[in-house]
């Protein structure tokens, strides 16, 4: 079955580059849930890209934002490694001019400043979605909890952002009710509009003291908004982080907060080489990240593939019914990073 369908994404890269559209975009326009398309790993690193617009041209589907919540500054970081200082491209820029030229290493309203100018730019933009991983985690006793996340985000970019109410249409009493039900716009519907999903981070993961990671304290903070009837408030979506077999939420959450998860996020060779029934996730029109994309046998180059190889790379894990498919490739053409496949 491996090589058989190693075969057909091979054939699949070869009509992408042909410029032969795929299935779901000779019938018509696509819905979000039947896509693949291909994301950049830790965009906001300067040696990536000099400034974050830069990173926003890119045409990439997804982009990464790691984030500190430090309790020194009260402030919300953007650094790799630093929890008390910023590292990173986004500029003190809020106005599309001032946009590649303004001093870096900025906090995360700054990054939020770029994508709204960025958008004013292009307002018929690609949907995108910002991966965000919270490094240490949501710190509600200095007030940048959840609540804060969301009002930071609503306030810096305002209806450029599909939420989860959006997907629930007032229509559906849980996300995952929604998702099965393909509610997802197209994603012809989506441009201009930007996604947000939140990850536990590597430091909060690792501290013995925290048992209460980001995916959970999303979850619980999705159910409990719904309940109180304020579910508009919420600007993100909470993944499941980690390759697995089955359904991962059953063993992870709690029963009430199991519906309100839709995004998962994983290990692209893990996914692939554990042969996960990935089905699973197109099937019930959740969405499915699979990261390190260059590591799946054969494997390329992370940084500088060629566009055939990023072509079949992602012809293959379209055909793994990922969504989106990442890597530290930022040394491509938008026509590179922008391709969307068909997901299987």
């Amino acid at each position: 079955m491996r090589v058989v369908r190693r075969a057909a994404a091979l054939l699949g890269a070869a009509a992408m580059l042909l410029g032969i559209p795929g299935n779901a975009r000779a019938a018509g326009a696509p819905k979000f849930s039947q896509t693949t398309a291909i994301g950049t790993h830790n965009a906001y690193d300067k040696a990536k890209y000099t400034y974050f617009a830069q990173a926003l041209d890119s045409g990439a589907s997804l982009l990464e934002l790691d984030v500190y919540t430090d309790p020194l500054s009260r402030r919300w970081r953007v650094s790799h490694s630093n929890p008390l200082g910023d590292d990173n491209n986004c500029e003190a820029a809020k106005t599309p001019a001032e946009l590649y030229s303004k001093s870096r290493n900025q906090d995360l309203g700054s990054c939020l400043d770029n994508i709204a100018a960025w958008h004013q730019l292009h307002p018929d933009h690609r949907p995108i979605v910002f991966k965000v991983e919270m490094k240490n985690g949501f710190n509600n006793n200095i007030n940048l909890g959840p609540d804060e996340f969301d009002t930071l985000v609503r306030q810096k970019l305002g209806g450029m952002v599909y939420k989860p109410s959006d997907l629930l249409g007032g229509a559906y009493p849980t996300l995952d009710a929604a998702a099965r039900a393909d509610a997802w716009p197209t994603r012809d519907a989506l441009r201009g509009k930007v996604l947000f999903e939140l990850i536990p981070g590597t430091v909060e993961q690792a501290n013995p003291f925290d048992h209460y990671w980001t995916d959970r304290e999303y979850g619980d903070h999705l159910r409990d908004l719904y309940a109180a009837g304020n579910i508009g408030e919420a600007q993100a979506f909470p993944a499941v982080l980690g390759a697995a077999a089955g359904d991962p939420r059953a063993s992870r959450y709690d029963a009430s907060i199991q519906p309100w998860f839709v995004f998962f996020d994983g290990d692209a060779a893990a996914y692939v080489n554990n042969g996960y029934d990935t089905s699973f996730y197109s099937r019930n029109h959740y969405i499915l990240i699979t990261t390190d994309a260059a590591g799946v046998s054969p494997a390329i180059s992370s940084t500088t593939p060629t566009d055939a190889e990023v072509a079949a790379r992602l012809s293959l894990l379209a055909a793994d019914h990922a969504s989106l498919i990442t890597s530290d490739w930022s040394a491509k053409s938008p026509a590179v990073l922008g391709s969307v496949a068909d997901r299987g």
